[in-house]
């Protein structure tokens, strides 16, 4: 069996979520008193966790697992879970997309425990704008973070970042030279309308073309052909060996070529990450469900997946789930 849908796409990478929880408050995913956490009850355990991984990569396919959160880092058995998945037939390729803050304690136990590489969110390199952002004084733990991942040989280090109007929007020229200088490979992606408070403004959103544009008044980009499902458009920067990174998931869609399927914390199955319905694995998992039972519950999910995710469409109606909740 495989993960396909009606719109002929076949997902092979896995966005595990493994916690609701963050330490950040970024502006343009919570609130500033955060947020009401999952019962712990309701969160699958790091065995359900696993056993769910095993049935995606035994016998639908998978090849990739990203873990996010929230923050992944603050679930205690990360470390375990990695383990457990490059033990799997075929070994996948993992990753975890994460704030970093814990990273420079963890980063080599997760390298020893098999993680492949990082994708750090950072949207500043000025401290005191990393406070505004992100309503915490952490942004040295995070530099720390991204320097003991390239220590640790997690690379390539990705940096994600999201420009803000009003806040950062002119810093995407100095955060690509800081990324360069350091090794990291840069994505800029659009501000999408994921946030808890359901403020996002399309009309307020820094654009692809217009991060381009930016970009293009200091360095000279050149794109880079062979993108295939991946979310970011490259362009090689001033000749290479640098890239930088675009994923213009409001203005660029990439829907027709995604090859993505999402599982939460508590266990439900999202074939999309602005999708409104979900299919619910823990449920059949608690109630004594066997794998089979589990892969074919998971492919009738993703024969439903939309052909988009419908930003465009005067009828769009945000997930009711912040992107905390559903995982990057």
């Amino acid at each position: 069996m495989q993960l396909g849908d009606r719109h002929g796409r076949v997902a092979t990478d896995l966005r595990v979520s493994l916690t609701d929880r963050c330490n950040l408050r970024c502006q343009y995913c919570m609130p500033a008193e955060g947020l009401d956490w999952m019962p712990t009850a309701e969160v699958l355990t790091d065995d359900e966790v696993v056993r769910l991984i095993h049935v995606a990569v035994t016998r639908l396919g998978v090849v990739d697992v990203r873990f996010t959160g929230g923050e992944p880092l603050l679930r205690r058995g990360l470390a375990s879970i990695v383990a457990a998945t490059k033990a799997m037939p075929g070994s996948p390729r993992t990753a975890i997309t994460t704030n970093a803050l814990g990273l420079s304690r963890t980063a080599h136990a997760l390298a020893a425990a098999g993680l492949d590489r990082v994708n750090v969110s950072l949207d500043t390199t000025d401290p005191e704008m990393f406070h505004r952002i992100t309503l915490r004084d952490r942004f040295h733990d995070v530099v720390a973070g991204l320097e003991a991942a390239a220590e640790a040989g997690l690379t390539p280090v990705k940096i994600n970042a999201v420009l803000l109007r009003g806040l950062n929007e002119d810093e995407g020229p100095a955060l690509l030279r800081w990324c360069m200088e350091r090794g990291y490979e840069l994505r800029f992606i659009e501000q999408m309308p994921l946030d808890a408070q359901h403020g996002w403004d399309r009309s307020r959103m820094i654009t692809a073309d217009e991060i381009l544009a930016r970009l293009s008044e200091h360095v000279t980009l050149t794109p880079l052909d062979g993108r295939g499902s991946a979310p970011a458009e490259k362009f090689q920067v001033d000749g290479g060996p640098h890239t930088v990174g675009i994923i213009g998931s409001v203005t660029r869609p990439f829907c027709a070529d995604c090859n993505r399927v999402r599982l939460t914390a508590d266990g439900q199955v999202r074939t999309c990450l602005f999708a409104r319905e979900e299919s619910d694995l823990r449920a059949a998992l608690r109630g004594g469900a066997d794998d089979d039972e589990l892969a074919r519950r998971w492919v009738e999910a993703m024969w439903g997946k939309a052909a988009g995710h419908g930003i465009d469409d005067p009828t769009f109606l945000q997930p009711s789930r912040p992107m905390s909740s559903i995982g990057g």
